[in-house]
């Protein structure tokens, strides 16, 4: 069975759900064209899909105990042109 890797584009807030192929493999997350957080995973593109929860915390925010498992860290730029670090996880 052939895999693909697909690129799945996120929004810069704490939590959200991505669709994606069952048994996807996520491999980073990195900003892309400066302004676009995006997620790309190992998909078989045949599988049904499922809801996978992703996770944004920027530095210096509070951090609950709830299980998770950590993707990447990214840099990129907020309101007034700042510099900011996520830090993205998938919720277990």
């Amino acid at each position: 069975m052939a895999k693909t890797i697909w690129k799945f584009q996120l929004s810069i807030t704490n939590t959200q759900n991505v669709l994606m192929p069952e048994g996807a493999q996520i491999l980073t997350a990195q900003i892309q064209n400066g302004c676009d957080l995006c997620l790309w995973a190992l998909v078989d593109s045949t599988a049904p899909k499922q809801r996978r929860e992703i996770e944004i915390i920027g530095t210096g925010n509070f951090v609950t105990d709830e299980s998770r498992r950590y993707i990447s860290t990214v840099q990129g730029k907020g309101l007034e042109n700042q510099s900011l670090v996520w830090h993205v996880f998938e919720r277990e």
